[in-house]
């Protein structure tokens, strides 16, 4: 099965180059990387046959966008399921037509990467809620004929695992080789690992959180009240009036990159620097680098995000807790014969280590086989997107020998 076919995404946001979050701190991979790539759409449920979500709410019909890289072998048990954070989307690696603007985790899947489509078949879809070619907020409501905007359910880490595995029964993918995702995208692996033990070889869990902590909500609680209060918001049913809550997710945008950077990544990106000459203006309009950068930030997330995307996406992590009924984790993971790699970053504030820490814990008193490593990076959250060698040799080891156990050439 390979990469190209289908349609194109037409979400009506515009597509930056790349993920803007990690423009400034991206570093090229050694090899060339895969070429032209099409972002793809299948319909998974439909209005007579809807996806149940955990708050027992019906959703059809839903479509997802998705992309593919590499061949799925005859089996059925090469692929490696990709699962995006907060605001990514199905654009994983490759290129639309201009190599320079590639996906937004290129640096780590591709032949010879380490992620290596040679061998694997990659897929990666953009999640439930979403607003680049996943059935949304932004989407139709087909009893009303107008875009859902706040009708649209609230759903769960759980209910995104749950149209995960209705792609990969659709692509033909049988049992999963790896499972790989960042920050939200880990907390999507770890809550199918205990759903579901037997679907997953190697489970990668990167950068990410079992619950997230109070000050996490916070920082959420913080980014939804600045949408929610533009007056352009007017209660989430902006798509057909000409106006959107843009200042407010502009400002919820950055704050948010304040959370993905470490303070010895910004010191070093900006330090004290002014934008324009070397003495202050001595006003409120932009007059430090680091403040024109996070104005940047803000101003290209309008292009390609949708602000209730955003609110619906962050209360999914608000609300996500994948021990919370411990005993039903532990019945399921007994006897799991799925390994887990959980990495962090050191200079993580947003996550940081003793996240990852907590889901080792909680893996291993079920006696469940758990790779850990903190690697040293001083881009903080951000880490997990860029090309730093142990981090890329260690999820490639950790892959290759899983994949290798399991009879995958």
């Amino acid at each position: 099965m390979s990469a190209t076919s289908s349609r194109t995404s037409t979400s009506r946001w515009r597509r930056p180059p790349a993920d803007p979050r990690c423009d400034p701190l991206t570093t090229s991979a050694s090899s060339e990387g895969l070429g032209l790539v099409e972002t793809q759409r299948v319909v998974l449920f439909t209005q007579d046959d809807p996806l149940v979500l955990e708050s027992g709410s019906s959703l059809g019909p839903v479509e997802v966008a998705y992309e593919t890289y590499g061949t799925l072998n005859a089996a059925g048990t090469n692929a490696v399921y990709v699962c995006h954070a907060l605001t990514g989307d199905a654009h994983a690696a490759g290129h639309h037509g201009d190599p320079d603007q590639r996906g937004w985790w290129d640096n780590l899947i591709g032949p010879g990467r380490a992620i290596d489509t040679r061998r694997f078949f990659v897929v990666c879809s953009n999640l439930l809620g979403g607003c680049q070619g996943t059935t949304g907020p932004s989407s139709i409501n087909p009893t009303t004929g107008t875009p859902y905007g706040l009708a649209f359910p609230l759903f769960t880490v759980r209910d995104l695992v749950q149209v995960h595995r209705a792609l990969a029964a659709h692509l033909g993918i049988t049992h999963l080789a790896g499972a790989i995702g960042g920050s939200l995208g880990g907390m999507q692996v770890l809550q199918w690992v205990i759903d579901y033990p037997d679907d997953i070889a190697a489970a990668m869990v990167i950068c990410s959180s079992s619950h997230i902590s109070a000050q996490n909500i916070a920082f959420s609680a913080v980014a939804r009240e600045a949408i929610m209060r533009d007056p352009d918001f007017q209660g989430g049913d902006y798509y057909t009036t000409g106006r959107a809550p843009d200042t407010g997710l502009t400002i919820a945008r950055m704050m948010a990159h304040i959370t993905y950077l470490s303070e010895a990544a910004m010191l070093e990106k900006f330090g004290r620097r002014l934008q324009h000459g070397d003495a202050p203006h001595f006003g409120f309009d932009v007059d430090f680098q680091v403040e024109s950068y996070l104005q940047h930030q803000g101003e290209v997330f309008l292009e390609r995000f949708d602000a209730n995307t955003y609110l619906y996406m962050t209360r999914v992590m608000d609300y996500f807790d994948a021990f919370a009924d411990s005993g039903a984790a532990g019945e399921c993971l007994t006897n799991s014969s799925t390994r887990c790699l959980v990495v962090s970053f050191d200079s993580d504030w947003r996550f940081a280590t003793e996240h990852s820490r907590e889901i080792v814990r909680q893996l291993q008193s079920w006696r469940m086989a758990v790779t850990f490593r903190e690697i040293r990076s001083p881009w903080g959250h951000d880490s997990f997107l860029l090309e730093i060698p142990e981090y890329h040799r260690t999820v490639a080891a950790f892959l290759d020998r899983t994949a290798t156990d399991h009879g995958i050439e």
